[in-house]
C-alpha cells in the first residue's frame, strides 16, 4: 500500500505542521531547523513553495555534481506540486528555510501578472539550484526581510513590500540559474548534441508525418528533463526556442538533401513536415535567398 500524501491547502496549514508561528495568513518564513517534521509521508502544497536547504543534498534527488556549488540548495515549486518527506529519500532537509506565499497574496500586483515567466517552478528537484555561500546569503537576506516586514502589523503597504521583496528574490533566482547554465556549459553541448540526434533520426526515419511527435515534451522526456528546464537551456545555450530550433535544423536538414540526395522539392516538403511545395519554396527563398532548386544547382 503507498503512502498517504498529505494535502496542504494554506499557509496557515502549512506552518501549523512545521511548528512555525503565523504572522500572515498568506506568506510565510519557515527555519527548518525548528520545524516539526513528520517523515512518513509526503506533502501536497496549494501554493508557492521555495525551498532553501543548507544540508548536503543527496546527488541522485537533486541532480547535483562536482561542477555545482555546495553551499546550498534550492527548490521551487508551484501550487499543487508534492515534495517526499520520507527519511529514506533525504529530501526533506533538516536544516533550511522555507518561502511558502499563495497566490492571492500576488493577485492583482506585477508579480502576480508575471509569475508564469518564473518557469524554475516547474523543473524537476533533480533540475534544482546548486548556490555558492554569497548566493545563499542573498537568498537569506531576502527571507529575513520578508519575515521583519511580516512582524510588523498587517496594513495596506504590507502585500506590495512582500510581493517586491518575493520578486526580487525570483529574480535573483533567475541570475543564478543562467549562472549555473554557464558553470553546466559542456554537460549542456551534450545535451544539444543528443537533441540533435533525436531531431535527425526523427526525420530519417518518419516517411509521413501525418502526427508530429517531434514535441518539446517528447524530447525532454527522453532526455530526461522537464520541458521547462529544456527549453531553458536550449534558449541559454543556442539563443532559440524549441520551435525556433527545429526550424532551423529542419532548413539544415533541408540544404543537406538537396545538395547530396536526388529527393525532390515535393519529397522534401512532405518528408520534413512543410505545409507544401509552395509554402517550402517561399520560406527557403526567405532564409537563403534562392529558391530549392537554385540552391540545389550551384552557377
Amino acid at each position: 500500500m503507498g503512502d498517504k500524501v498529505l494535502k496542504i491547502e494554506t499557509v496557515h496549514q502549512c506552518n501549523c505542521c512545521l511548528g512555525s508561528k503565523t504572522l500572515h495568513p498568506l506568506v510565510s518564513v519557515i527555519d527548518l531547523s525548528k520545524a516539526d517534521l513528520s517523515p512518513h509521508t509526503d506533502i501536497k502544497l496549494d501554493f508557492y513553495t521555495i525551498l532553501l536547504s543548507e544540508c548536503k543534498c543527496e546527488a541522485y534527488v537533486y541532480g547535483h555534481q562536482y561542477y555545482d556549488f555546495s553551499d546550498g540548495t534550492l527548490i521551487c515549486l508551484a501550487p499543487g506540486e508534492s515534495i517526499s518527506m520520507k527519511e529514506k529519500n533525504k529530501r526533506f532537509p533538516s536544516k533550511g528555510w522555507i518561502l511558502a506565499f499563495h497566490p492571492d497574496l500576488i493577485g492583482g500586483t506585477p508579480l502576480g501578472l508575471n509569475i508564469d515567466n518564473y518557469t524554475f517552478f516547474s523543473y524537476q528537484p533533480e533540475e534544482a539550484l546548486h548556490i555558492s555561500l554569497r548566493e545563499k546569503q542573498i537568498m537569506l537576506e531576502f527571507m529575513d526581510k520578508i519575515n521583519q516586514e511580516l512582524e510588523r502589523c498587517i496594513d495596506r503597504h504590507s502585500k506590495k513590500i512582500v510581493s517586491t521583496y518575493i520578486e526580487l528574490l525570483l529574480d535573483y533566482c533567475v541570475r543564478f540559474y543562467e549562472r549555473q547554465f554557464i558553470t553546466r556549459n559542456e554537460v549542456n553541448k551534450k545535451i544539444i548534441k543528443q537533441f540533435d540526434k533525436i531531431i535527425n533520426n526523427h526525420f530519417e526515419t518518419k516517411l509521413v508525418p501525418a502526427v508530429d511527435v517531434l514535441s518539446n515534451e517528447y524530447c525532454a522526456n527522453v532526455l530526461h528533463l522537464s520541458p521547462e528546464y529544456f527549453n531553458d537551456l536550449l534558449k541559454h545555450e543556442t539563443g532559440k526556442s524549441f520551435k525556433e530550433y527545429i526550424e532551423l535544423k529542419r532548413f539544415e536538414i533541408a540544404k543537406e538533401w538537396l545538395l547530396n540526395t536526388d529527393k525532390t522539392v515535393n519529397q522534401i516538403t512532405q518528408e520534413l513536415g512543410f505545409q507544401n511545395p509552395q509554402y517550402f519554396s517561399r520560406l527557403f527563398k526567405k532564409v537563403t535567398g534562392c529558391s530549392p532548386n537554385d540552391f540545389r544547382v550551384p552557377n
